[in-house]
């Protein structure tokens, strides 16, 4: 398909429907023949999408998925699972015991989870039976432009508190400074999700800015970088709070020069 797409006028036909052609080159690329099925999908209130048929048990798997946990499994594995489906654009995500289920621990860790980590979730529903987080974030209301100005707002703040904090000994700051991660990692995680999805629909793609999928990378890769800034800064608060011994005078200055350096970078 070329980057423009066709323009094709609306015909009418019968006594209340309407139909368009589509291009012979398109059908034949995409492998299909006379009395296919297309489905149509409505996407708000000015985009119609068109999926072959071939297409469309992807679209409907993306609505929903389900994890399955067990009575004994730990915290981390729950979190990596769920950060993993929000990565991959499911809109509901159900969270069900494999057997008996879930206890206190396990729905706490859930519920923990899409507070600090998913933005743009809610829980729906909760119980002892399972637990139902729905993604109602719309995908235009964030920008990935203004996600990754104010990840990259906090990622400075966090480096620059944790150095102040190394300064001073201060360890109510040095606290904040690890608060503050999860909001880097919340940034983070939410502009990856919108890179996938941003990938797989050129509609999308378009709406979010880019020109074209390779500009993508580029933000991937740079907020993987923006990420680790925020975790050494963690690291730095931690030691802070852990020794709670003040450094040399000429060890501070040398890290003050190397924080400031890698801010301008």
């Amino acid at each position: 398909m070329e980057e423009g797409g066709e323009t094709r006028k609306i015909q009418f036909t019968g006594k209340s429907s309407y139909i368009i052609s589509l291009p012979k080159q398109w059908i034949v690329d995409l492998g299909l023949k006379q009395g296919d099925q297309i489905k149509i999908i409505r996407k708000g209130s000015s985009t119609l999408e068109l999926y072959p048929p071939k297409f469309e048990s992807r679209i409907q798997k993306k609505e929903d998925a389900t994890i399955e946990i067990r009575s004994e499994e730990d915290a981390s594995s729950i979190v990596r699972k769920l950060i993993s489906l929000y990565f991959l654009g499911y809109k509901t995500i159900h969270v069900k015991p494999k057997d008996g289920r879930l206890s206190p621990n396990q729905r706490n860790t859930v519920k923990e989870a899409v507070k600090r980590m998913l933005m743009g979730s809610e829980i729906i529903s909760d119980s002892i039976n399972g637990i139902t987080v729905q993604v109602l974030v719309n995908l235009l209301e964030l920008s990935v432009d203004g996600a990754f100005k104010r990840m990259l707002h906090l990622a400075e703040s966090m480096s620059s508190d944790a150095i102040l904090s190394v300064k001073e000994n201060n360890s109510e700051l040095a606290q904040e400074v690890i608060n503050t991660d999860d909001e880097v990692d919340r940034f983070g995680f939410y502009i990856i999700r919108q890179l996938k999805i941003a990938i797989q629909n050129e509609h999308m793609l378009k709406e979010m800015g880019f020109r074209n999928a390779r500009n993508c990378l580029g933000y991937r890769l740079i907020v993987k970088n923006i990420e680790r800034v925020g975790d050494h800064a963690s690291f730095i608060a931690k030691d802070v709070m852990e020794f709670k011994k003040s450094i040399k005078k000429e060890i501070l200055e040398k890290l003050e020069d190397m924080n400031k350096f890698c801010l301008s970078v």
